[in-house]
């Protein structure tokens, strides 16, 4: 085995003690004045007023809140279900509960009626928390059903309650005696939260996270991350998915920092523009489609001003180039740079309100390499990380502080220490690694060998600097029928080099070789097909037909086969017009490809290419 170098121990400011109903406690004390949530109200247009409570009233609030829930029953160690958009009565009651030494489980928007029952079952929990009427006639089965302890909804939306619990009657709950006693008591070895992993492949599991291995991921995070104090996080991401749990609540309580929500992910883009934030974090799918939009922008313009802007970008990421290398830029490039900067780059990225952006980052899978060459032109590093759910979120990652390598996941963060084993698999132990997965009768069973160690599924190596570089899931790695091994990741990526290829699955297990299903880019492709003179009726299934649209793409794939060894390159290919998406089942809410489906929905599309 190979090991990557980190120092020993647990991260600066261990937490031994720490919980997070004592960060409220503290924010309210140290920062009463300071906002912490700001969500915009509903309006028929959508564009409401935005409301904002400061870290004093969240304390207060959830107090109030907590009572509501103690006087409906729910007691130290019960579990909770939540399942609602990112709305202000998501995020309070994710932090009232834990509060009352409750565990809140959220479970994702896009959940199958049969992996919320698997949900409800695992973890015994007696009430849930829904948004609406179209949740509430999901979830009314589960009481009724003998082998889910279910015992109440409550509804967030008012007028869908359907005889069940209005969530304002929560807060106006009389305050049970000795209630004081009952607040803020977790110790920082209880549960904080259960994580149901989003089923790629299989059931859900839950993934235990306690109050220390979430805080000690916190911490070991801070000291590779270079933030203003109180920074801006916009939260659109499903509170289900560990990475938002971590940005979305966990973080803004350890940095008394400003939670934005934005209940809809297709609105993102409006809230960066009106927040400026400093941060901002994307999943590979939610980077390469901002790159998509904006490169659909950049093809319209005039050559001569696209030319202005291509020499802005190579001199931008001359100055990547630099600091990737830990070396300090020259003077003529630094002030190079700093013109650019300011008379192309700073412009562009106001439009989009990315201006102020010092900490830009992704995980959940590998990042296509032009996508982060891409931003590096704007000067914009993405910061890509490395974890999974099991690891309380990030492993490893870039670091502005520390250092990064494009096209790595960056090293190992304080609170870990990562290996490889012979067969490439990456092995994980340390104080942010999780206590194991819940079992139907409350127990937790530990997933690590007898050295701590957890087998991550992921393939990768460690480079002699002890910079992690993936390679793909284990068990989605394709062996043809000559025994070769190809990575599907690292060929999708090389086909989504081409703008108006947007997504990409690989298949060939067991077969003499690779065929893709290619999708047309949304966004990119209406671009592509103005600027070439292309008209098509009925776009975009007009533009898949389009021979112009065809031989561009026929192109795209002959150009990514050039940088690929003879077993990984693409023989045939299917070209679609449909975007794959959670909501029609081919993507995870964390946009991760769930292979199985695809095949499943595309087999005699991916027959057809294998014969003659």
């Amino acid at each position: 085995m190979t090991s990557a170098p980190r120092t020993a121990g647990d991260p600066p400011g261990d937490p031994a003690g720490l919980t997070l109903p004592r960060l409220l406690a503290r924010n309210a004390r140290e920062h009463p004045g300071l906002p912490g949530l700001s969500w915009q109200s509903a309006a028929p247009d959508g564009d409401g007023d935005w409301m904002t409570l400061r870290w004093a009233e969240i304390h207060e609030h959830t107090r109030s809140l907590a009572a509501g829930y103690r006087a409906r029953g729910v007691g130290r160690g019960d579990h909770v279900l939540l399942q609602m958009s990112n709305r202000p009565e998501h995020w309070l009651s994710d932090l009232a509960l834990v509060r009352l030494g409750a565990v809140p489980v959220s479970v994702y928007g896009t959940a199958a009626p049969e992996q919320i029952t698997h949900i409800a079952r695992n973890c015994r929990a007696r009430l849930a928390v829904v948004e609406g009427a179209a949740q509430v006639a999901v979830w009314e089965p589960l009481l009724a059903d003998a082998g889910t302890p279910l015992e109440q909804l409550v509804v967030a939306e008012p007028g869908a309650e359907n005889g069940h619990l209005p969530y304002a009657a929560l807060l106006g709950a009389p305050v049970p005696e000795r209630f004081a006693e009952e607040l803020d008591a977790a110790r920082s070895e209880d549960p904080l939260t259960v994580v149901y992993t989003s089923g790629t492949t299989g059931e859900p599991k839950g993934v235990v996270l306690t109050h220390r291995e979430v805080l000690s991921n916190a911490l070991a995070l801070d000291a590779v991350v270079e933030l203003p104090p109180h920074v801006e996080h916009i939260c659109y991401l499903p509170f289900a998915h560990i990475a938002e749990r971590m940005l979305g609540i966990y973080l803004p309580c350890h940095r008394a920092s400003h939670v934005y929500l934005c209940a809809d992910p297709k609105r993102v883009g409006e809230v960066v523009r009106k927040v400026r934030p400093a941060q901002f974090f994307g999943v590979p799918r939610i980077w390469e489609k901002l790159s998509a939009a904006v490169r659909a922008v950049l093809s319209l313009m005039p050559a001569q001003q696209r030319a202005v802007i291509d020499r802005a970008f190579e001199v931008a990421r001359e100055h990547v180039g630099y600091r990737e290398r830990g070396e300090a830029p020259p003077a003529e490039l630094e002030e190079r740079y700093a013109r650019a900067r300011e008379d192309v780059l700073l412009p562009l990225l106001a439009a989009g309100g990315l201006d102020r952006v010092t900490w830009s980052a992704s995980a959940s899978a590998p990042m296509p390499a032009d996508v982060v060459r891409f931003w590096a032109g704007f000067g914009i590093v993405i910061m890509d990380a490395w974890g999974l759910t099991e690891t309380t979120g990030v492993a490893t990652s870039n670091s502005p502080r520390t250092g990064f390598r494009l096209g790595s996941v960056g090293r190992p963060v304080d609170s870990v220490e990562i290996r490889v084993a012979e067969d490439g698999e990456i092995l994980v132990r340390g104080s942010s690694v999780f206590s194991g997965y819940l079992q139907p009768d409350g127990s937790v069973r530990s997933a690590l060998d007898a050295d701590g160690w957890l087998a991550t599924g992921d393939i990768g190596r460690i480079d002699e600097d002890g910079y992690l570089w993936l390679t793909d899931r284990k068990k989605e790695m394709i062996i043809t029928s000559t025994g070769k091994n190809v990575s599907p990741a690292l060929v999708e990526n090389a086909l989504k080099e081409h703008p108006l290829i947007g997504q990409a699955m690989v298949h060939g297990d067991n077969r003499s070789y690779l065929v893709a299903l290619l999708v047309l880019d949304a966004e990119a492709a209406p671009a592509w097909a103005a600027a070439n003179g292309v008209e098509a009726d009925g776009q975009p299934a007009g533009l898949v037909r389009h021979p112009a649209v065809r031989a561009e793409v026929d192109r795209a794939v002959a150009a990514a086969n050039t940088r690929l060894n003879r077993t990984e390159q693409v023989k045939r290919y299917a070209l679609l017009a449909e975007e794959w998406g959670p909501a029609t089942g081919e993507l995870t809410p964390s946009l991760k490809m769930r292979r199985g489906v695809i095949r499943d929905k595309y087999a005699a599309e991916l027959s057809k290419l294998y014969q003659d």
